[in-house]
């Protein structure tokens, strides 16, 4: 056994001391192979081009990551549904943080903006809007048309709050891929319509849509709001809800394009008809808000669908008309003007707003007074004005 063993190691030794010493030249000529200029060409024009492409991406700026905003606008342009919303909910917002950004927003999509039909459905709570603005969305998706709806509800005076069950009565309309429809609330506003919904209309252009329905809440003879954002007005009333006098009162029948005798079915067939002739009557004697159109009235019905498609015709009529003659660029290049000062009173009212709380502010001291009866309010509100005009501190602090 010991003679066994010395056999083996007689042969593996040596060839383990062989095996040693060639690992050591191989590593040392291929250490020199490296630091020699002339060896190894191939080795070294891929390293010298190695370095040349990482000294080029170096010497590129980095490209700059798009912000969020911008990509919120991309994604409304390609036609996102929930970024569609998010963007509404954003150019909503009363917050102060989100002004800028909802103004950025709006700007990024703006060039895209303009091709839509912008139609304002008003009238008296109960009239049937939502039953109408389903009825008018679905025959215009017929007609290969994408149609957004903006429906208003009115937001309680005591907590704020609204329903916002608008959307529920459209059932058919919402289940259509080529239709959107939004809820909002009125925030409070007055004239019929929600804040930011002429940014709203921006953006359903900008994802694509045709036509934009906007539903106002239920509105009274004085709140006309909607006119300044819409191409035309279609108002809904009531069979038996008008006379002569009612006409000539103006308002809201003033600015109508349309009156439309909405629930002109059954017994009430023969009223709605009545109507019809007491409103064209009354209109006779008012001035037409559009110069190159005379306002129409006719009976529809929208829950069995009768004079929907005569209504959407006309509707097509007035949009050529208008299209045509320029009258409607230039309707709403008056609407963009008026809106910029409409911006302004609204950010300024909120501003003063936010002085009221402050202990030192003198308009929290001018309220008082006029609270305790002793400062008239038209002058309490000259002296806030003043100091407005004269760039004085609100806050009672000094600058």
């Amino acid at each position: 056994m010991p003679h066994d063993l010395q056999v083996v190691a007689a042969i593996f030794v040596p060839l383990a001391l062989v095996c040693a010493i060639g690992w050591i030249v191989y590593a040392r000529r291929l250490a020199a192979r490296g630091a020699d200029p002339a060896a190894g060409p191939v080795a070294k024009s891929a390293g010298n081009v190695a370095a040349a492409g990482c000294e080029s991406r170096a010497s590129l700026p980095a490209a700059a990551a798009p912000s969020p905003v911008q990509e919120l606008a991309d994604s409304i342009l390609s036609g996102q549904r929930r970024a569609l919303s998010r963007g509404i909910t954003l150019v909503e917002s009363g917050h102060p943080r989100d002004r800028a950004a909802a103004a950025e927003l709006v700007q990024a999509v703006f060039a895209d903006t303009g091709g839509a039909i912008r139609i304002g459905i008003s009238g008296p709570p109960g009239v049937g809007k939502s039953t109408f603005a389903e009825a008018i969305g679905l025959h215009a998706i017929a007609q290969g048309k994408r149609v957004a709806v903006l429906a208003v509800d009115p937001s309680s005076t005591i907590s704020g709050g609204s329903i916002l069950g608008d959307k529920t009565r459209m059932e058919h309309l919402g289940r259509s891929d080529s239709a959107y429809i939004r809820p909002s609330p009125s925030g409070g506003l007055h004239g019929g319509i929600a804040r930011g919904v002429r940014e709203s209309v921006t953006l359903c252009e900008a994802a694509g849509f045709d036509v934009v329905l906007i539903e106002t809440m239920g509105v009274g003879q004085a709140e006309l709001a909607v006119r300044e954002v819409v191409d035309l007005v279609a108002l809904l009333v009531q069979p038996g809800a008008g006379d002569n006098l009612q006409g000539i009162k103006r308002g809201i029948v003033e600015i109508a394009d349309f009156v439309l005798v909405n629930k002109a079915d059954g017994d009430l067939k023969r009223p709605a008809e009545l109507t019809v002739g007491e409103y064209k009557r009354a209109l006779r004697l008012m001035s037409p808000p559009s110069e190159s159109w005379r306002p129409e009235v006719f009976a529809c019905s929208a829950v069995e669908g009768t004079g929907i498609d005569h209504a959407w015709a006309r509707i097509a009529a007035f949009d050529a008309a208008t299209t045509q003659d320029g009258t409607r660029d230039s309707t709403r290049a008056r609407q963009a003007a008026a809106a910029v000062w409409g911006y302004v009173n609204l950010a300024l009212r909120e501003s003063l707003q936010e002085v009221r709380a402050a202990t030192q502010s003198p308009a929290a001291g001018w309220e008082a007074e006029v609270r305790a009866g002793r400062m008239a309010p038209a002058a309490a509100a000259i002296r806030l004005l003043d100091m407005v005009r004269d760039g004085r501190s609100l806050t009672g602090t000094s600058e």
